[in-house]
């Protein structure tokens, strides 16, 4: 299992493509050149002016490290203020253990489930009888953000899975808090 950061932009209005461009261009092998995983990237079906992504560490010390190395590097440092201006808010952060996840070539819609489970054995449970080899599930990683650069949501123990629309999505809506993100790939 991985650190996987769950990463939600909200986008100043018509600037969301002009974002992925540059991510694409630039970002992405960007910090794949520092080590670290860059999953998926989408479109928020339901919100023109979000963007969600994925990217994935080893562990909290590859993290930081990794981290350090992007942003005070030349990529950054060169597409900052391009990016920063396409933003509103970018501190919508989840850290996250699990197996990260990038969808399959060809899909065209993902969702994301993200709920506050009240009981932790009563999730396993629910879990277990709902999601299965198609979901990438995720768990609140309560370690100290060694990187305050960014800050993260805490004091919140969420779980998140990520599966193709349809057949990808748990039959029965869980029973505590959810939301649900229809998600389409930056790339199909």
């Amino acid at each position: 299992m991985s650190i996987v950061e769950l990463r939600q932009y909200t986008l100043h209005p018509g600037t969301r493509d002009t974002l992925i461009e540059l991510f694409e261009r630039a970002f992405v092998t960007g910090q794949e050149a520092v080590g670290i995983t860059v999953g998926g990237r989408f479109r928020d079906l339901d919100d023109p002016d979000r963007f969600v992504w994925l990217r994935a560490f080893p562990d909290m010390a590859h993290r930081r490290r990794a981290l350090e190395a992007f942003y005070t590097g030349p990529v950054w440092r060169e597409h900052r203020d391009a990016a920063n201006a396409t933003m509103i808010d970018s501190d919508d952060v989840l850290l996250l253990r699990g197996p990260g996840f990038t969808p399959a070539p060809g899909t065209r819609e993902v969702v994301a489930t993200v709920c506050r489970p009240a009981d932790a054995t009563a999730f396993d449970a629910y879990a277990a009888r709902h999601l299965g080899p198609g979901h990438a599930l995720h768990r609140t990683e309560h370690a100290e953000n060694d990187f305050p650069r960014l800050p993260v949501r805490t004091g919140e123990d969420v779980r998140v899975w990520f599966g193709r629309a349809g057949a990808g999505a748990a039959a029965e809506p869980a029973p505590w808090p959810a939301r649900r993100l229809r998600l389409a790939p930056v790339r199909a």
